[in-house]
């Protein structure tokens, strides 16, 4: 069974939007953030789909029901 999709508290670069991705496909943090950079250079909304997904993805501590301390 595939990762559950939040975001990780640690790896975190900015707001851990690609190390999560990264641990729900199976890949690395770096490879996935490489992607995005490369993907950033061609026309769409990618930046705006990256505030989405910081906004929607729960934190690994809320999904959990742990403690955020």
């Amino acid at each position: 069974m595939a990762a559950a999709l939040v975001r990780p508290r640690n790896n975190r670069m900015i707001a851990g939007v690609c190390a999560g991705l990264a641990r729900r496909f199976g890949t690395t943090p770096a490879t996935m953030r490489v992607l995005f950079v490369v993907s950033c250079l061609l026309p769409g909304p990618q930046f705006l789909l990256y505030l989405a997904l910081w906004i929607l993805l729960p934190s690994e501590e809320k999904a959990t029901g742990a403690a955020a301390w």
